[in-house]
């Protein structure tokens, strides 16, 4: 008598026959058939297992955020990179500690025009620059008097230097020109109307040593001003409040002839 094989017969796979795929048979048994996959299923598995291998490679949120950030580290590199710097005024009073300022004069209008814009140009100055001292000389005519000079030539300025015992001299002119009323005049003085004028500021700096320009600006501007008046051809500056009638004229052209002695933020 055969003795009994107690081996087991490896699993047999049929992938021959379509409807027998995917069915694991051994010999001797009956194979019980599967039923033949739709290609509708067969294409969802295939973007499962492409959602479960992305879910492998980005695991998360966190993940996803760190992906991001490294994408977005060297755009945030480049951008520190240029980092702004503050750079000193073109023209820095400190080395002069000390200067004069003589008060603007005007052309073609009276009043305190050229009054306000000293003062505003006096407030910009101190804004730019720290550690200096700023004489008021007063007006021009009665300066030039007191050193025995009619013009402001450089013997003059050399003489005002001795006198105060100033290193430099800011002077400044106002041109006003092309104005304009906006309204109806009525008798020879109408100190309220509103007008349409331009304004030329021109400040120089003059070294008390030789009586040479050390520095100069221009500046033009055309606004509306208020309370304004005209006679006899003249022009009248005489607001109870300057800084609201004329104000945003002078702080446009003060802000623009002092620009070299502000310091500015420059990029690298």
């Amino acid at each position: 008598m055969a003795e009994p094989n107690h081996k087991l017969q490896p699993t047999v796979y049929v992938d021959a026959v379509p409807a027998l795929r995917n069915t694991a048979v051994r010999p001797g048994f009956r194979a019980a058939a599967r039923p033949i996959p739709h290609p509708i299923a067969q294409g969802r598995r295939r973007r499962r297992r492409w959602a479960l291998a992305w879910e492998h490679l980005v695991p998360g949120r966190r993940h996803a955020a760190l992906v991001a950030l490294a994408l977005a580290l060297p755009l945030v590199l480049d951008g520190c990179a240029s980092k702004r710097v503050l750079v000193p005024p073109r023209l820095d009073l400190t080395e002069y500690g000390r200067v004069g300022l003589v008060k603007f004069t005007i052309e073609n209008a009276k009043g305190d025009l050229n009054g306000f814009a000293t003062e505003r140009f006096m407030a910009d100055v101190f804004a730019g620059q720290q550690g200096i001292e700023i004489l008021e000389l007063g007006e021009a005519e009665p300066l030039l008097a007191e050193v025995g000079e009619t013009e402001l030539g450089p013997r003059a300025i050399q003489r005002i230097g001795d006198a105060y015992r100033v290193p430099a001299i800011f002077v400044g002119h106002l041109k006003v020109s092309d104005v304009k009323p906006r309204g109806t005049l009525s008798g020879i003085s109408l100190p309220r109307v509103e007008a349409t004028v331009t304004v030329e500021l021109t400040v120089r700096m003059y070294s008390t040593e030789s009586g040479g320009t050390l520095w100069s600006n221009r500046a033009k501007a055309t606004d509306v001003v208020g309370q304004v008046g005209l006679a006899g051809g003249d022009v009248y500056f005489s607001a109870q409040d300057p800084g609201e009638a004329y104000g945003r004229l002078v702080d446009g052209l003060i802000y623009a002839v002092t620009d070299d002695l502000r310091p500015h933020w420059v990029k690298q």
